[in-house]
């Protein structure tokens, strides 16, 4: 898991997509899931009297991947045993943002995404730390003292193999172990999570999601990568060439390549296959604006304004210009057939 610094890159750039919105955001809304889950915010929040001897899993989590999952399993297993609470801690915003922000890597999750993904798995509470100049100041004691001890009262801390706190991440697991002891909670580690050949890090998929390589990240993730938004409106030339397309608008920061990409796409509760193009469209627009737009198999309803989740498959190709219309036309129907023949495979 992650600690307070990390460093990736990618060529997208969120806040230049979010000023590419044509109009602002509709939100996709609090998620059945995570409304049932408590969430307090450090330092707004007391902690809730009903939160007893709480379990704690500290860490980012960001894309809630395979690791995440085996350490929030034996959170909420250990916490149902005890009859205490399973409470997931994260930090909004993520740390490197705060500590070295020209190195903080796009993130695989909003935080709404992250509770939504926490709360399906069980877990009762999340608290998340505002994580300010000063706090990235505090040693790995006063942290322990000021967030786990005197405002959540933790039982127990639970954290992955690798994960590091405090200033110039001095906090070690053995030094939390040391803490513990010191002020009367029990901390426990998970080693790291293999899958295949690799170890499971959200660093791992947020690399291979911006090498395109969305069917390997969604591997490493146990779900596909999915980003969510907003449908808006485009120039409707889709629909002349006979593929109507969603546009999308998201806030999520990491996007994969330009290109195709077999799809699915979740309206209403319901999955349904598609094809996106993620990319400048460079047969019909010389704006240079990257859009996310969408062709849904067999449904022909009014998107506009709906919230939808695009959840990434496959790459199919590199995005390019055509000669004609026609010739642009002939190819969406050929990236059509290949995604249907892709999803028969996979029985999507």
């Amino acid at each position: 898991m992650m600690g307070w610094s990390s460093t990736s890159r990618t060529a997208h750039d969120p806040r230049e997509r979010r000023r590419r919105c044509r109009r602002p955001l509709a939100p996709v809304g609090p998620s059945p899931l995570s409304s049932l889950m408590d969430i307090i915010h450090f330092p707004d929040d007391v902690c809730p009297a009903r939160w007893v001897q709480p379990v704690l899993a500290l860490g980012n989590f960001d894309g809630v991947h395979r690791g995440h999952r085996k350490i929030l399993d034996r959170l909420r297993r250990v916490a149902n045993e005890r009859g205490a609470t399973a409470v997931v801690m994260t930090f909004d915003p993520h740390p490197p943002r705060v500590v070295r922000p020209d190195k903080a890597p796009p993130l695989l999750m909003t935080i709404a995404q992250k509770l939504e993904a926490v709360a399906a798995v069980g877990v009762q509470g999340a608290a998340i730390v505002r994580f300010t100049p000063e706090l990235s100041r505090w040693d790995p004691e006063m942290f322990v003292r000021t967030v786990l001890v005197d405002w959540l009262r933790v039982a127990e801390v639970w954290v992955g193999a690798n994960f590091l706190f405090g200033h110039d991440r001095a906090g070690t697991f053995t030094l939390l172990r040391m803490l513990g002891g010191r002020y009367g909670f029990k901390a426990e580690k998970i080693d790291p999570v293999r899958y295949k050949d690799f170890v499971v890090s959200s660093t791992r998929i947020r690399r291979l999601v911006g090498e395109g390589r969305v069917d390997e990240a969604g591997a490493l993730l146990g779900h596909q990568y999915h980003i969510d938004g907003s449908v808006v409106h485009g120039d409707h030339r889709g629909r002349s060439l006979g593929f109507p397309t969603a546009n999308l608008c998201t806030e999520n920061e990491l996007l994969p390549p330009n290109g195709v990409y077999a799809m699915t796409i979740t309206i209403g509760g319901v999955v349904r296959g598609s094809v996106t193009n993620i990319g400048r469209r460079p047969t019909v627009d010389d704006s240079g604006r990257t859009t996310i737009e969408t062709h849904v198999f067999d449904f022909d309803q009014n998107l506009y304004g709906a919230s939808v989740r695009l959840g990434f498959v496959q790459r199919l190709r590199d995005e390019r210009a055509f000669d004609s219309l026609e010739a642009l036309g002939a190819q969406i129907a050929a990236d059509c057939d290949r995604a249907r023949v892709l999803f028969d495979r996979l029985s999507l």
